[in-house]
């Protein structure tokens, strides 16, 4: 249940188009409905603008079956992230319309066109870097944002990054997915005053720590307007990159 279909729905109530039983069936389940292994969060589009997001990881095919099932059944978009082939399958029991992104490690439903507003661009510092690239990319266009992808354009051979400076200036916000020593978000957010939202990754040999150490070099960035998400967190930059755009559009 979305702000604008509750709009409609209290307008046909008022209007007498829509009796009161039939509005209360609709607004069953709100704020949450309880499948007894998890509470899903329908009231959350109207506080956050965007609904519940499924975490996949930790929990069984079957139960995030059930959870897609019941925010699909609203109409709004549905996205579960770090789901492989075998959540997948149950889903698409459930839900044969959704579809599986395997580099992302995503499932969706219901995504709307992207609006034709400015861009997120994701840059992605080396291919090794791409589940959490693609992460990041479905979870702007399951937002309704349009999103451009350049992938491996690390700082090991920075011309690569020169050759599209171009695309720095027209976008409204850039997310920078960077592994090892996690230096591409300086680099950019030096080039731009656009905001850059820098995610860490895992990848890289053994004193990266589990992209511990790229976390920390973006976290001390000397080049101003980097925000840092969780490691490999492509689907918090997303969210992060939306809710900037939002609150742009709400001048």
């Amino acid at each position: 249940m979305n702000k604008e279909k509750l709009t409609n729905l209290l307008r046909q109530v008022a209007a007498g188009r829509l009796d009161v039983e039939t509005a209360l069936e609709s607004l069953r389940h709100l704020p949450y409905e309880d499948l007894g292994f998890a509470r899903v969060d329908h009231h959350r589009t109207l506080r956050k603008g965007f609904p519940e997001v499924i975490f996949c990881q930790g929990k069984t095919p079957a139960q995030v079956a059930r959870i897609f099932f019941s925010l699909k059944q609203s109409g709004q978009p549905v996205l579960a992230t770090r789901a492989n082939r075998e959540t997948f399958t149950a889903v698409h029991r459930v839900a044969p319309r959704a579809r599986y992104h395997p580099t992302a490690r995503c499932i969706t439903i219901n995504a709307p066109r992207p609006a034709t507003g400015p861009e997120v661009l994701v840059l992605g510092a080396g291919t090794a870097d791409l589940p959490v690239v693609e992460e990041a990319a479905v979870s702007v266009r399951v937002m309704g944002h349009p999103v451009l992808t350049v992938p491996d354009v690390g700082v090991a051979g920075v011309h690569r990054l020169l050759a599209h400076r171009d695309l720095l200036e027209k976008c409204r916000v850039i997310i920078v997915v960077a592994g090892m020593e996690g230096a591409l978000p300086s680099v950019v957010a030096g080039l731009t005053p656009r905001p850059v939202i820098a995610v860490p990754t895992s990848v890289g040999y053994g004193a990266s720590f589990h992209g511990l150490a790229a976390l920390l070099a973006m976290l001390n960035s000397c080049a101003p307007g980097v925000g840092v998400v969780n490691i490999d967190n492509g689907y918090g930059a997303a969210a992060l990159a939306s809710a900037i755009i939002q609150a742009g559009e709400e001048k």
